[in-house]
């Protein structure tokens, strides 16, 4: 219980401390949308007018207090406000309708590459020293060390234009009725497979050798000899003894990873035209959107608190030793 009780401490000021930086930033910016309107009409627009766009889109006046105040009783209530370049669709909308796909995508994505990546960092250890050992965590590494954006440029003209194996852009085609039906969900498969794939491809390196590395450590346990010595066979001593118990720091990059999911691939989301969070961060950040700007990164930032919270559960649970100390 004490354990908990820190933990849940620790999170929450986390989470307060994030959502006042969350509040502060976009307003240090200089300008806003209204203002940038005005100046992009060039005198065509008064100051009277200028009042009235920024009346309707709803920005704040008084003080930055003021606006904090604001700010922290609209969020209690659940209010993110309205997005400046949906207007008026509510940000918690535009929210809804983009998280899906990213969590559909880079979701998926992270939870193949960090299982895959596991096993072959296990199977590596284990025959350390012998072929599978020399030729695949290199080989991975190699792809690991490109950036996602290139590959996935480079996939999307091979595989895409002149193959034309993949669709190029967006999360289906958009012939088809958003419902569920067969059709829709085999073209949402069909244009995730590709964005996927450059995941997969430019992450499990990772994976693989944080878990090899874990792997080699413990290998060298006295525990480990001793599960030998007692003559338990060397798939029950490599999963049950060594990787269960390799696995713990490798579970702590994975909840990072599960938290960022939320916040999705940026350059891929922008290469493949997916429709993600991502995409629409950056649309957000070009608009001066500041409700949807930071809506999305409050969201982003409670996925991460509450994966690595979900985490730190696991891991006390698998290592009684993290509630002793605590």
């Amino acid at each position: 219980m004490r354990f908990l009780v820190r933990r849940l401490a620790f999170y929450m000021i986390a989470l307060w401390i994030a959502v006042t930086l969350n509040f502060l930033v976009p307003r240090l910016l200089p300008g806003d949308p209204a203002t940038a309107l005005f100046g992009r009409m060039q005198g065509r627009a008064t100051v009277a007018q200028l009042k009235a766009m920024k009346a309707a889109f709803g920005i704040e006046q008084g003080n930055l207090f003021q606006q904090y105040v604001t700010y922290i009783t609209h969020l209690l209530r659940g209010s993110l406000g309205v997005s400046f370049s949906h207007f008026p669709t509510p940000v918690t909308t535009v929210i809804a309708q983009d998280l899906p796909w990213t969590l559909l995508l880079v979701g998926c994505a992270v939870v193949i590459s960090f299982t895959l990546g596991t096993l072959l960092g296990i199977i590596a250890a284990w025959r350390r020293g012998g072929i599978f050992d020399t030729l695949v965590p290199p080989f991975l590494l190699f792809l690991w060390s490109f950036p996602p954006f290139w590959v996935g440029l480079l996939l999307l003209y091979v595989l895409g234009l002149n193959l034309g194996w993949f669709p190029m852009a967006h999360s289906y085609d958009l012939n088809l009725p958003l419902t569920l039906t067969w059709p829709l969900v085999l073209s949402v498969i069909d244009h995730a497979i590709l964005p996927a794939l450059v995941l997969v491809i430019t992450t499990i390196g990772s994976w693989v050798l944080g878990m090899r590395n874990n792997m080699v450590a413990t290998l060298s346990e006295d525990y480990i000899t001793m599960a030998e010595a007692k003559g338990l066979s060397p798939r029950r001593v490599m999963l049950w003894y060594a990787a269960r118990n390799a696995i713990l720091p490798q579970l702590t990059s994975f909840a990072i990873a599960l938290g960022l999911v939320v916040s999705g691939q940026v350059l891929i989301e922008l290469v493949f035209s997916y429709p993600g969070v991502g995409f629409e961060l950056v649309q957000a950040a070009f608009n001066e959107d500041y409700p949807l700007l930071q809506g999305l990164l409050l969201v982003i930032v409670l996925a991460v608190l509450v994966a690595n919270f979900l985490m730190d559960m696991l891991y006390a649970w698998l290592d009684p030793r993290v509630r002793q100390e605590a």
